[in-house]
Parts: structure tokens; C-alpha cells; sequence
């Protein structure tokens, strides 16, 4: 219940976002018409139909996202065919006439019967505007989404989203009525009531242009001057409903405006709630109490690991008796790799003392699945601590887990005693080993903590001077692309196309040049060469390329205000900015050497085929 009041309060709240802008005029056209034959109709048509539609999106794939494309065209021709009658009543007669006479012996007949004949045209409307609405995702909508994908078609979510829709639609119904008489005074005192029919009619086509266009999901959300977001952030933090929370999987997909994953200082977060938008910069959550008794729960089954690296499979009654350190990871984690000396420092200090670090590698990226691209990155990140391989992330769903990276600190009864996600706190961290440790009755180490010196990908972030957002290039995810043509700035799903660069970008947007094929997690190059341009500031740029289903290495050149990085080149580009993808990996491309700067970076892709997923900033 308290779930389905948060969505319901997270639909009410539209009529304050720019989102709603579109689908206002088709509401308004029915206000001077009965509330209850008319108006409801139109509203109940368009929740319902929106609740259907994002449940089918969130877990069906992307056969109903096309599914939904082609209805949304349908739609679209439906309601722009309304706005013409209503802009040209003499059209809308002639064409209407053979339709309204069946509909006036429909309606006879069910009035006759006791029904209302009536509610069927504006239950049709509502539901084509129900296809068309495509709401800001804001916290609260991200969390329903979230629950949608992860939990499939099921009665629960769909009431969830049912819920938000029937928000939605009881806001718009107030403004409805309040709508409605203003319309009867004006057509009253005014006697401009065929004026205020044509104006309807206009504002009815100028939505139906905005929603082709795209408008409605991009413009709109970017110039949003009533954001609701943090309202809504205030309203899922005084309910707090964790129970909504738990059993996450990192690869949720919400296919709406909004991202199922977030990078910030230090960590990336799983299907975040909090930043639909997705690639907002966010600081890190609280970590569990270092110190005392403090128990925040048993070590759950490490059963569902699909594979073992580095030893045999372990379990949690193997375990008991040793200080356990579970270290959640994936290897193209920009975060996690800056942790991973760390990791690979404690494991060989402090396992003749009895501590025993399982890296638990849950991936983001489908690459990440392919235990052999497991077993070679971990064999070139020297990581030789046992590694379970949680595809199908059990494990994760065991411990409640939504970060990378993520340490929880065990003790020897199984206990959870501490925990921290993201990156530093690593003193803190090695205290609570040491602690662990001599709970369990082993000597104090006297050598102090432990000294990592980290260079290339490892080394520190500058976070002071990151602007840029993680950002990814597959359509589930993808933010601030941009083109120069205006045909392509909508990107075609799973379909090679042409795109090109504008002439300027401004900063944290991107855009592509030559032909790419645009999936769910990646972009790829399918003409003989290809460029990325991006306008950044950070002092690193790093991107998760890999090459084709072929695996042939594919060259490229990195330029940085249109020259090589010369001294600001990355450990994987050269001066001239010279480089080869050769794996399915994150590659370092810019390292700037100087101040930092606000600057457009651009790869070129010299063979076809690469793959690009996300760009990571440092």
C-alpha cells in the first residue's frame, strides 16, 4: 500500500512537470463537454493504456518497445485527425457523418439498455494519448520502472504503475473541471465558442507536431523550469520504502527517459531511483559503523555463482571461522578499478592471518557475462583472490547490493560488520579488517597500513574538477545527444543510420559521425570509418570499447580541440593519439597534463565494426 500511495503521489505530481505540456490540449479539448461521459472517459482510457504500455516496456524488450513505436504513430495519426475536425468543423462533418450515424445508433441502443453509449470516442482518445505520453522519469517513476523490469509482468507492478497513471490522471481532471467552466463562462459571456473549438484545435495539432518530433521527451525535460524531482525525492525519503529497494539487479533496463545506472564520485549505482535522469553526479551514501558489536546481517548463499576463478567453489560454511572481505566488481568499472589495489593489497597482506577477499564480479555490460573476457581481465589486473561469477546476480540479490564497487566486511561467525561503497575510505576500511582479525584471535600487525602508489587508470580522480557525468551510448541509457541533422537527432533503434556532428557542442553533450547501428547498451560502427565527439571537463576521458562479433583490432585517433593530446594523451593512445581496441575493456583515451580544461574530445575510428558503450570522466 505504501507503494502504490508513492506512485500515486509521483502521477499527481506531473501536472507540475513540462512533460505534461503536450498531452494538454487533447484534455482541454474535451472540457466543455460532461465531466462524467466525456472528460473521465478519456483520462481513464489514457492511464490505463500508459500503465500497460510501460509494463510492457520495462520488461518485454525491445519487440514491445517496437510495438509501441508503431502504435504511437497510430495515435498520433488519430489525434491529429481530432485537431483537424476540431480546427475545421465543416471537415470534420463531411468526414464524421457515416461515423456518427452508426455511433448515434450505438448509443441509442446502450441508452437503451442503461448505458452510456456516449464515453466510447473519448475512451479511444484517451487511450491514443495514453500511447503518446511519455512522462519525466523523476525519482518516483524511476522506482516503479525499476521494480517493473526486475520483477516482470506481474499483477503488482502493473497496479504500480496503474497507480501512477490514475495520479496523473486525477490532476488533470482537476484542471479539467476547473477548465470546463472556464470554457462555459467564456462561451457565455463571449459567445466565442466556435473560436475557442478552432483554438483547441490548433493547440490539439501543435501537441500532436511536439510529440513527433520528440519534443515532448527531450526539449521539454531539458528546459524544465518546475522540476518535481526534488519534491519527489522529499516524498520517497519520508515514506522510505526499502523494501522497493531490495533485490535490484545491476542490468536493470528502464526504457524511458531516464537511466538505470548513475556514476558518481567514486562509485556507479544500480538502477537509481533517486536520478532518473541518469549520469548525475552524486555523493556517497552513508557506510555501515566501524566500530563495536554493530551486526547488519548473516552472509548470505554465495550458492549462485555460476563460476569460480582462482579457487574452487566457496561457500558460507567454508568460510566460517575466517574474517571475509566481499568485494562486488565488474571489470570495466572505472570506480572499481581505482579501488582494486587496494583490494589486491589487503588479500596478500592479511591471508596468513586468516582474512579471505572473494571478489564478487556482477557485470554491467553484456561483454562482462563471457567468462573468458573475465578470466583474461582478471589475469591483466593481477587479481589472484578467489572471483565468483555472479551472471546472474544472485548474490548480488542476496546481499541487497545496488553499488560498484561495494565491500562488506565479515566476521568470523558470518556475521556482517561494516560495509562501504565506492571508492577511498580505504584506511578506514583495512581498520575494520584489523579489527575483525584480532577479534578472532590473531596477533596485531605492527607494519602500520598498508602504501599503494597507482598510476594510469588506477590513479585518483579529480573530483574537484569533473564536470561530466558518466554517459552511455546505447539507447536504454543514452543522454544529451545531439546532431546536425535534425532528422537524426532521435536515434533509430537497432537500425544502422547516418548521423553527423553539429558544429559546436556545448558541454556534456555528444554526437556521432558516419553510420551506426544504436543498440541497448552500445553504438556501432557500421560504415568504413566512423568518429565520437564529445564536450567535456575533466582531467581523464575514458570510454568501454571492444571490437566487432569479429574481434579484428580496430584502429583509432584521438584529438582534442581538433590537435593530438600530445602530453594530455590516456595509457591507451599514444601522443599523436594513436591507439588499437583489441578487447572489450575500459581504455583510458586523455589524461590532461595540465590545467583542466573544457574541451571537445574526438575518436575516430579508422575500421568498422568497434563498439563503443560508455564514456567515464576522472
Amino acid at each position: 500500500m505504501l507503494l502504490i500511495l508513492l506512485a500515486y503521489l509521483g502521477g499527481a505530481l506531473t501536472i507540475l512537470s513540462p512533460c505534461i505540456l503536450p498531452v494538454l490540449p487533447f484534455v482541454f479539448a474535451r472540457a466543455g463537454q460532461p465531466f462524467v461521459r466525456s472528460g473521465l472517459p478519456m483520462l481513464l482510457g489514457m492511464a490505463i493504456t500508459f500503465a500497460l504500455v510501460a509494463t510492457l516496456a520495462a520488461v518485454g524488450g525491445g519487440w514491445a518497445v517496437q510495438a509501441n513505436q508503431y502504435g504511437r504513430w497510430v495515435a498520433i495519426l488519430l489525434l491529429g485527425f481530432f485537431g483537424l475536425t476540431l480546427l475545421l468543423p465543416e471537415l470534420g462533418d463531411r468526414l464524421m457523418q457515416p461515423l456518427v450515424a452508426l455511433g448515434g445508433r450505438l448509443s441509442q441502443s446502450a441508452d437503451a439498455a442503461g448505458g452510456t453509449g456516449s464515453i466510447l470516442p473519448s475512451l479511444v482518445l484517451g487511450m491514443a494519448t495514453g500511447l503518446l505520453w511519455a512522462p519525466c522519469a523523476g525519482p518516483i517513476l524511476g522506482l516503479v520502472l525499476t521494480g517493473a523490469a526486475l520483477q516482470g509482468a506481474n499483477g503488482k507492478t502493473t497496479l504500480l504503475l496503474v497507480a501512477y497513471g490514475l495520479g496523473a490522471a486525477t490532476s488533470l481532471a482537476a484542471a479539467l473541471l476547473i477548465g470546463g467552466k472556464v470554457f462555459t463562462a467564456l462561451k457565455r459571456s463571449l459567445g466565442a465558442g466556435e473560436w475557442i473549438r478552432r483554438g483547441l484545435g490548433a493547440a490539439v495539432l501543435a501537441g500532436v507536431i511536439a510529440i513527433a518530433f520528440g519534443l515532448d521527451t527531450g526539449l521539454l525535460t531539458r528546459l524544465s523550469l518546475a522540476s518535481t524531482a526534488g519534491l519527489e525525492q522529499k516524498i520517497v525519503d519520508q515514506l522510505h520504502p526499502e523494501g522497493a529497494l531490495a533485490n535490484q539487479t545491476p542490468d536493470a533496463d528502464i526504457l524511458m527517459d531516464g537511466g538505470a545506472m548513475t556514476g558518481g564520485p567514486g562509485m556507479m549505482m544500480a538502477a537509481d531511483p533517486d536520478h532518473a535522469d541518469g549520469g548525475m553526479m552524486m555523493a556517497a551514501p552513508g557506510n555501515g559503523a566501524a566500530a563495536g558489536p554493530t551486526i547488519e546481517g548473516k552472509l548470505p548463499s554465495l550458492a549462485g555463482a555460476v563460476a569460480w576463478l582462482n579457487s574452487p567453489p566457496l561457500s558460507v560454511e567454508s568460510l566460517r571461522g575466517k574474517v571475509v572481505l566481499i568485494d562486488f566488481w565488474t571489470y570495466s568499472c572505472i570506480n572499481c578499478l581505482r579501488t582494486l589495489p587496494y583490494v589486491r593489497a589487503w588479500a596478500d597482506k592479511y591471508r596468513d592471518q586468516g582474512l579471505v577477499v572473494i571478489g564478487v564480479h556482477a557485470p554491467e555490460f553484456a561483454f562482462e557475462k563471457d567468462l573468458d573476457n573475465v578470466r583474461r581481465a582478471t589475469k591483466d589486473l593481477k587479481v589472484n583472490y578467489p572471483v565468483a561469477i555472479d551472471n546472474d546476480y544472485a548474490i548480488w540479490r542476496g546481499f541487497g547490493n545496488r553499488f560498484w564497487p561495494a565491500h562488506y566486511f565479515i566476521d568470523t561467525e558470518g556475521r556482517i560488520r561494516h560495509h562501504h561503497f565506492g571508492e577511498g575510505g580505504y584506511d578506514e576500511s583495512e581498520k575494520m579488517i584489523q579489527q575483525l582479525l584480532a577479534e578472532a584471535g590473531k596477533a596485531p600487525d605492527e607494519s602500520g597500513l598498508v602504501k599503494v602508489e597507482t598510476s594510469g587508470v588506477a590513479q585518483p580522480a579529480n573530483d574537484a574538477a569533473v564536470k561530466s557525468p558518466e554517459t552511455y551510448l546505447g539507447y536504454s541509457r543514452a543522454e544529451n545527444f545531439v546532431s546536425a541533422d535534425a532528422a537524426t537527432s532521435i536515434v533509430v533503434r537497432d537500425e544502422a543510420g547516418p548521423y553527423a556532428i553539429p558544429g559546436q557542442l556545448t558541454l556534456n553533450q555528444w554526437a556521432l559521425a558516419g553510420s551506426w547501428n544504436i543498440g541497448k547498451e552500445q553504438a556501432r560502427l557500421s560504415s568504413k570509418t566512423g568518429r565520437i565527439a564529445f564536450r567535456f571537463h575533466a582531467r581523464d576521458v575514458n570510454l568501454v570499447l571492444g571490437p566487432g562479433p569479429g574481434g579484428k583490432p580496430v584502429r583509432y585517433r584521438v584529438l582534442l580541440d581538433g590537435q593530438p593530446p600530445a602530453a594530455s594523451h590516456g595509457v591507451d593512445s599514444d601522443a599523436d593519439g594513436l591507439g588499437r581496441v583489441r578487447e572489450q575493456r575500459l581504455y583510458q583515451l586523455v589524461r590532461q597534463a595540465g590545467a583542466v580544461e573544457e574541451q571537445t574530445f574526438e575518436i575516430e575510428f579508422l575500421d568498422p565494426d568497434v563498439e563503443a558503450f560508455a564514456f567515464t570522466f576522472g
